[in-house]
């Protein structure tokens, strides 16, 4: 008989010798009940609360399960609701064994990922990557990452306490991200830009649409702006500018070239902001403005535009300008898309100056 220090981890207790655990793929047998216990018992030894567990009847415990990731890390996403005291209980006795394991990734993802027999790799991640006929080993567990959606919001506290951090939130999880050996960390941090474009609209008459905006830094000053907007997750930066245009104005367009970009620094929330300036053909000539966002919207000749006394004080705004007039007059080529493939079969764009190329690219060549 053991004495075990916590009545939490009852549940998860096998009632028989020949009762089995769902393995995963970090763990490729079950965890001995009585070493788990013993291990358990220590870290626990301040826990209030006790019970008797009897050796003979208890051979395996079913700890977080883990999925092995390709830089020597393991994710664990929780699904089901649970007392954060026992959480907590699971999550240190977890983190005990990740330090001691090494994970087997199957051959097809370690093909997946790029690698080759035998490759080595201190690009990713400063870790040492082979694989033999029938699966890829790496060195023991670095990385341990955990998604906690937003209904399990009552576990937060229990895993920061294990010494997790935030890493990013969306809007219905929050991922937490843990260090296990003791040097610093090599994790990617969080998304460092946000992506936004500005829609230069030019017909066949010189005029350039633009707008003015009833929300921001450009409200009620009665500047005419290019129509802006961010780029959304998963779209490509030529369709949210099509995109942009049609919410603001409803001109239809087809995507011709991106000019020029925009890096700046310390934007939304402190994070770097690249400004895609994408020229547009437009398709149609009637404006229909957005009322909630747009002030007016109109045509102007691009001279007018561009002698804007905000925009001429403004260097950045004028060198945009600058281009764009360029571009109309024939003296500037800018960026146009190739659709490609990567070899995961995920679609890319591929923007580059086609003018200036001395031979033809084909969409079917692979990223």
């Amino acid at each position: 008989m053991h004495l075990f220090g916590s009545t939490s981890l009852l549940p998860f207790l096998s009632a028989t010798k020949g009762c089995k655990t769902n393995t995963t793929p970090f763990f490729s047998r079950g965890i001995k009940a009585i070493t788990l216990i013993q291990r358990l018992a220590r870290i626990m030894s301040g826990s209030t609360g006790s019970m008797m567990v009897d050796e003979d009847h208890v051979q395996q415990i079913e700890l977080l399960t883990g999925t092995p990731d390709s830089f020597g890390g393991v994710s664990v996403e929780i699904k089901d609701p649970m007392d954060s005291n026992l959480f907590g209980d699971l999550l240190r006795a977890s983190i005990s064994q990740w330090k001691q394991k090494s994970y087997i990734m199957p051959q097809e993802r370690v093909r997946s990922e790029g690698y080759s027999e035998g490759e080595t790799s201190p690009s990713r991640g400063g870790q040492c990557y082979s694989f033999t006929r029938n699966c890829g080993v790496s060195g023991g567990t670095r990385g341990v990452w955990i998604k906690l959606p937003i209904q399990h919001a009552n576990l937060v506290e229990a895993a920061v306490k294990q010494g997790f951090w935030y890493h990013h939130a969306e809007p219905d999880y929050l991922m937490l991200a843990h260090w296990i050996p003791n040097t610093a960390h090599s994790l990617p941090a969080n998304a460092s830009h946000r992506v936004g474009i500005a829609a230069f609209v030019i017909n066949s008459k010189g005029e350039v649409l633009v707008v003015q905006e009833k929300n921001g830094i450009f409200k009620g000053t009665g500047v005419w702006k290019l129509p802006t907007g961010v780029v959304n997750e998963g779209e490509d930066i030529c369709t949210a500018a099509m995109r942009e245009v049609d919410e603001e104005t409803q001109v239809k367009t087809e995507f011709v070239e991106v000019l020029a970009f925009r890096q700046s620094h310390k934007s939304f929330y402190n994070k770097s902001d690249l400004m895609f300036v994408c020229m547009l053909r437009p398709l149609s000539s009637e404006i229909q403005k957005q009322d909630e966002e747009i002030e007016a919207a109109q045509w102007i000749p691009i001279e007018e535009y561009a002698a804007q006394p905000f925009v001429k004080k403004n260097p950045i705004f004028d060198s945009v300008a600058n281009v764009c007039i360029a571009k109309k007059d024939g003296k500037y080529t800018g960026f146009s898309t190739l659709a490609t493939t990567t070899r995961s079969g995920k679609t890319s764009t591929l923007y580059f100056n086609n003018q200036d190329l001395k031979q033809p690219l084909s969409s079917d060549n692979q990223a």
